[in-house]
């Protein structure tokens, strides 16, 4: 593959994952607000700036996360399957916000699990 199509490819895979960004973030802050409104008003008294810095922490480690779907988009686009890739890659960025949703919903409820108790 030569630098062109390097560059190329990674335009593409730049335009296509950083476009879905946004809603992947969207979604796992939904499912953070839904378990805080879920345990409200219990749920306020773990507001603090140290809750505030972990979240952080974890929509930093969530997006780390979402940035290995370049690894594979890359990979798949250099491979002969480009285009049907092209067409179908929106399943990875489906299965891969649903496993982060499921992890952001798991660790929620630990974050809320003592104000519930």
């Amino acid at each position: 593959m030569d630098a062109a199509a390097i560059r190329d490819s990674a335009t593409d895979a730049i335009k296509f994952w950083e476009r879905w960004r946004v809603l992947y973030n969207l979604i796992l802050a939904a499912v953070v607000a839904i378990h805080f409104v879920i345990a409200y008003p219990a749920s306020k008294t773990v507001l603090s700036l140290n809750f505030s810095l972990g979240l952080f922490l974890l929509a930093v480690v969530a997006n780390i996360a979402y940035c290995a779907a370049y690894l594979v988009d890359l990979f798949a686009q250099s491979s002969g399957f480009r285009d049907l890739w092209r067409q179908y890659r929106w399943l990875l960025f489906t299965i891969g916000t649903t496993f982060a949703a499921i992890i952001t919903h798991f660790v929620s409820t630990g974050m809320f699990a003592s104000v519930n108790s």
